[in-house]
């Protein structure tokens, strides 16, 4: 009896787990340049814990967490993680550039010039909006406007911490 109730048991915690895991979406493989011209895809990155961000240099909102986000990807970059900033396709590249430069980001910037990678992850056209991607290629959390940066880092801790 006592065994029956155990095996029931485990096969209920098995289900969950495994819809839970079925309930996060993978994240889009989409292109963007990089400020340097480069061509790159997200899926590249897959087996890092990866934050896209979506942002413009016209977004107030998101020139004021820009600081919060370099801070967070030099306390988490040597775990494994990657931030990917990606400006909006309505944002002059040069803006993007000189803001760039002048903040010294230390993460990849990228641009959006055709609108992809947006459209990829769900239509993005607020900024700022922002996902956590786990090592697996799931979205495991989304932002809208500013992250919750305490909440952002418990989440990279738990996700870090998990094997690649």
């Amino acid at each position: 009896m006592f065994l029956k109730a155990i095996t029931r048991l485990l096969a209920a915690v098995a289900l969950l787990a495994l819809l839970n895991a079925c309930s996060q979406p993978v994240a889009p493989d989409v292109r963007y340049t990089t400020l340097d011209g480069q061509s790159a895809r997200l899926g590249a990155l897959k087996g890092k814990v990866v934050l896209v961000n979506f942002w413009a240099t016209t977004c107030t909102s998101c020139v004021a967490e820009m600081p919060k986000l370099v801070e967070t990807h030099r306390k988490f970059a040597p775990r494994g993680y990657e931030t990917v900033a990606i400006a909006m396709n309505y944002d002059p590249p040069e803006y993007v550039r000189n803001f760039a430069a002048r903040s010294g980001l230390p993460f990849t910037v990228a641009l959006d010039t055709s609108g992809e990678a947006a459209r990829g992850f769900e239509e993005v056209r607020l900024t700022p909006t922002t996902f956590v991607i786990d090592r697996q290629g799931r979205i495991v959390q989304k932002f809208l406007g500013e992250p919750d940066f305490p909440k952002l880092h418990a989440l990279l801790d738990k996700l870090l911490a998990e094997p690649a």
